[in-house]
């Protein structure tokens, strides 16, 4: 299939097409669907998908094959997975905790700023050396080690606050530190996702994945403002310290012969070169990078730009401040959860979400208060999130086995390596010229963004736009 017709699969709109139902007798926990966004695209109707693989004689309502929670069925994710909500949980709490500690002690989202931008700089330099590493090590023994040592970072910051001794310096060096280990982390975790189920079942665990994350986003936060308002930031470290033995339990937990471990690629030179002219030949996995990049680098700049609004807009302490960030992470669990009772990602659905997040950035600038304020940032939640899991699971499902870790650095590279790059500036923005104009500043870079590369797809692939106002649905034709 050439490339035009390539991405033409991906942002059609035709819903006439429609999987082929599945033989019951074969082996269907092998079986993906295909991809929409990828040669052999399918629909992508819920429905349509539950009624083409038939239900597991044992399954439950929300894990049969094809439904919101199917992933869950399988043992070895389900470990992952509550691993996973308790380790997040304290992440989060640390981040919140972190920021605030940053702030308290400089008086400056500057500061906060450069907090966070060394701790995705490692990122940005090193990004791509962490998906070769992925590609080259047993995934899951890789994972105990990162994480081990991320509970290593946590307690030692947290002992440094609890006796005072803490300053901004510390917090920077922790954070660069957290960085380097999070450089081979977060690229291994994603592509061991693809190990622990099948393939048909990897868009779901993606957006599982995702919902985990954001359930801990709820949670976290709201329990570090209680946390840092009674006791202090050191304490909310400390939790996250606590918080990785769970994942680690999880991880080795597993049973060994349910993975499908991805076959190690041997050391060679030039892989890193190889990674990088894989995507770049293929225009399904481009562009989406390009726009990631741009949303990354400038419309994620949450812990900056909340710290912002919170100190200097709504003059609101830390517990409201957590409040911010639980606000957007209900619009973000929503979003997780409804991607995944969808079926296979469209570049059309990534690009119309993008489009969205930066439009509802742009409204929130104006917000007249801070309810309102966290009301919008609940849309931006979900808009957001539909755009990540739609990035993450058609690049992974696009995507050779030998080469997931390589295409999961690049995109973990392009998605927050540019955070060393746009966190400072739109600090800077932000305290120069206020938090509106920096919240401001960030959605109209994505909505640009967003729009550019829908146009760039659209013209690749050959299509025209048609508007149906009766129908009120927007074709792309040929």
């Amino acid at each position: 299939m050439t490339p035009a017709a390539t991405i033409a699969a991906a942002i059609r709109t035709d819903d006439s097409a429609t999987e082929p139902a599945v033989d019951p007798s074969a082996a269907a926990e092998d079986r993906a669907p295909a991809p929409v966004g990828l040669p052999g695209a399918g629909d992508d109707d819920p429905d349509e998908r539950t009624a083409a693989v038939p239900a597991a004689p044992t399954g439950g309502r929300f894990t049969r094959p094809g439904g919101m929670f199917s992933s869950l069925r399988i043992r070895n994710y389900r470990y992952y997975f509550a691993g996973q909500v308790v380790s997040n949980t304290g992440t989060w709490m640390q981040r919140i905790a972190q920021d605030w500690l940053v702030l308290s002690l400089t008086g400056s989202p500057f500061a906060v700023g450069v907090t966070t931008a060394m701790q995705f700089l490692p990122m940005l330099l090193l990004g791509l050396w962490g998906g070769v590493l992925a590609d080259r090590l047993p995934k899951r023994r890789l994972l105990v080690a990162t994480q081990g040592a991320m509970g290593l970072l946590a307690a030692g910051l947290a002992v440094l606050t609890v006796t005072g001794v803490v300053t901004a310096g510390y917090v920077y060096v922790f954070a660069l530190l957290l960085g380097l280990v999070t450089v081979v982390d977060n690229p291994t975790r994603q592509a061991f996702v693809s190990e622990m189920v099948p393939p048909k079942d990897l868009s779901n665990a993606v957006s599982l994945n995702a919902a985990n994350f954001q359930t801990a986003r709820l949670i976290g936060p709201a329990v570090a403002g209680l946390l840092i308002a009674a006791v202090g930031s050191g304490w909310a470290f400390a939790v996250n310290a606590l918080s990785f033995a769970a994942v680690i339990g999880g991880l080795l937990a597993m049973r060994e012969g349910e993975l499908r471990p991805t076959e190690p690629v041997a050391r060679a030179g030039g892989q890193l070169r190889e990674g990088l002219r894989y995507v770049k030949e293929r225009p399904e996995l481009l562009w989406p990078m390009v726009l990631a990049g741009f949303i990354g680098t400038f419309g994620f700049n949450f812990p900056t730009l909340l710290s912002g609004f919170a100190y200097d807009t709504f003059h609101v302490g830390a517990g409201e401040y957590g409040l911010l960030n639980t606000a957007m992470a209900v619009g973000s669990l929503a979003g997780a959860l409804l991607a995944a009772r969808r079926g296979a990602p469209r570049l059309r659905r990534l690009v119309a979400a993008a489009l969205a997040f930066g439009a509802l950035e742009v409204l929130a600038a104006f917000a007249p208060g801070y309810w309102t304020f966290a009301v919008l940032l609940t849309l931006i939640g979900v808009f957001g999130l539909t755009f990540n899991t739609s990035v993450n699971a058609a690049l992974q499902l696009g995507t050779d086995p030998a080469m997931r870790g390589r295409v999961m650095g690049l995109l973990v590279l392009v998605f927050t390596g540019g955070t060393p790059i746009g966190a400072p500036v739109v600090g800077w923005v932000t305290d120069v010229y206020g938090p509106r104009f920096g919240l401001l500043a960030c959605g109209l870079v994505s909505a640009l963004a967003a729009g550019a590369v829908g146009v760039v797809l659209a013209r690749a692939a050959g299509l025209k736009l048609r508007v149906d106002l009766h129908a009120g649905r927007v074709f792309a034709l040929r």
